[in-house]
């Protein structure tokens, strides 16, 4: 046996087309949710990393500031340690008698 040119209603037409469209979307979702699992892991490694490193942190800081540097941006946000800022406003403020 053999179909030939079959005409579906528009009606089933469209309810076909949107049950396509709800599959993509939860494939979408899916593969973004796994996405983000992935990076989350790698991140939690590279914390490890960096609590064996210390130094590690400070040249990832400067490889950021790099990166933000070649993307011709004309604000650059430096933090700075709230120890370092302590440190420093103890040392210029004035001694009371």
């Amino acid at each position: 046996m053999e179909l030939k040119d079959i005409d579906l209603p528009q009606q089933m037409q469209r309810a076909i087309a949107k049950q396509a469209e709800a599959e993509r979307e939860r494939r979408a979702k899916v593969i973004h949710a796994d996405g983000e699992f992935q990076a989350s892991e790698k991140l939690a490694d590279a914390a490890q990393v960096i609590a064996k490193q210390p130094t590690a942190m400070h040249l990832r800081f400067l490889q950021s500031l790099v990166q933000v540097a070649a993307e011709n941006n004309h604000t650059v946000v430096v933090p700075i340690p709230i120890d370092l800022m302590i440190a420093l406003l103890n040392k210029f403020q004035p001694e009371s008698p």
